[in-house]
């Protein structure tokens, strides 16, 4: 006799993929008909010798981005009790970081999982750090996308509120158990996953709110905004930006590319809302370049940042064989 759960998951695990293979053609077939459209514009975008200046620059700032987000990571698993090490984490954080473009863009929540596990932490600890993060990531960018939009005081307070009252532990830790379960079952072999989900649902989870690590992820989301207005300017110097209204505008598509299901490392569903958000604020043609300029300072900044952990690692060796 089969097993209904099993067959359940079976099915969710297709719908899922399907529901990817959905979001990534939408949203292909969308970047690609924009394109079409406007691509004699697009043509005639030119990077001077001072925007060639600006990009390096975008670059180091996007990469000390994700240096600090490891930082915040630290923070969000000492919220389980768990000492952490700053070079360590720093280190597990970005090398495991470019793992997100491999296809299911769970692979970099694997490689963290086991690393905070092989520091002595449970498996429920290691996934709720894990999960955790996302979260905050998420509720720091809607904050900055309901602070950044001018039409209304009491939208941006009710969803400011909303977002503050969403991460409190009464209301977060049922969430962390339920998506840690889940991480669980997509990232552990059959014959774990109950004793995984087990000792996820059964752990000590956070008791107080977790303010510093927001703080942080604001920081972080600021960083990749500011990174992607650098990217902006070495395409229209001459151009006025409303700074605020672009951050605000950016945090919600990197949003949308954070949470919605599709190709890894959000590629295609970040570009396609930048492109609907931002053609009122920019000209559509700037908005295509620059997001197709940042993405390639973004995956950039992240093989970056493995390669010196990497590097680092093997000088080490050397030194301690020497």
């Amino acid at each position: 006799m089969s097993n209904p759960q099993f067959n359940l998951n079976t099915l969710k695990k297709h719908f899922k993929n399907y529901f990817r293979w959905v979001i990534l053609t939408f949203t292909l077939v969308f970047i690609a008909q924009t394109l079409k459209i406007h691509w004699q514009e697009v043509l005639t975008l030119q990077i001077t010798a001072k925007a060639w200046r600006i990009l390096p620059i975008a670059l180091g700032v996007t990469l000390l981005a994700h240096i600090w987000s490891g930082w915040v990571w630290g923070w969000i698993i000492q919220l389980f009790g768990q000492p952490t090490d700053r070079v360590w984490v720093i280190s597990t954080y970005l090398k495991t970081n470019i793992a997100k473009y491999l296809p299911g863009n769970v692979w970099h929540f694997v490689g963290r999982v086991r690393a905070v596990q092989g520091q002595g932490a449970s498996t429920g600890i290691a996934v709720m750090s894990v999960v955790l993060e996302p979260l905050l990531m998420a509720a720091a960018a809607l904050i900055l996308a309901s602070l950044s939009s001018p039409e209304s005081l009491s939208l941006q307070l009710i969803a400011l509120a909303s977002v503050l009252v969403g991460i409190h532990p009464r209301i977060l830790n049922p969430i962390l158990r339920s998506l840690s379960r889940a991480k669980v079952s997509a990232a552990t072999p059959l014959a774990n996953q109950a004793k995984g989900s087990n000792q996820a649902k059964g752990v000590d989870i956070i008791k107080t709110y977790p303010l510093l690590p927001l703080l942080g992820e604001i920081i972080f989301v600021l960083g990749r905004g500011f990174g992607f207005i650098l990217v902006v300017g070495s395409l229209t110097p001459e151009r006025a930006l409303d700074y605020w209204q672009v951050i605000g505008q950016f945090s919600l598509a990197w949003l949308m590319g954070l949470i919605i299901p599709g190709a890894p490392g959000g590629l295609g569903v970040f570009e396609a809302t930048a492109l609907t958000l931002m053609t009122p604020t920019l000209p559509t043609a700037t908005v295509i370049g620059s997001v197709a300029i940042y993405r390639l300072v973004s995956t950039l900044a992240e093989a970056l940042g493995a390669a010196m952990i990497g590097l680092d690692g093997l000088w080490d060796s050397k030194t301690d064989s020497a």
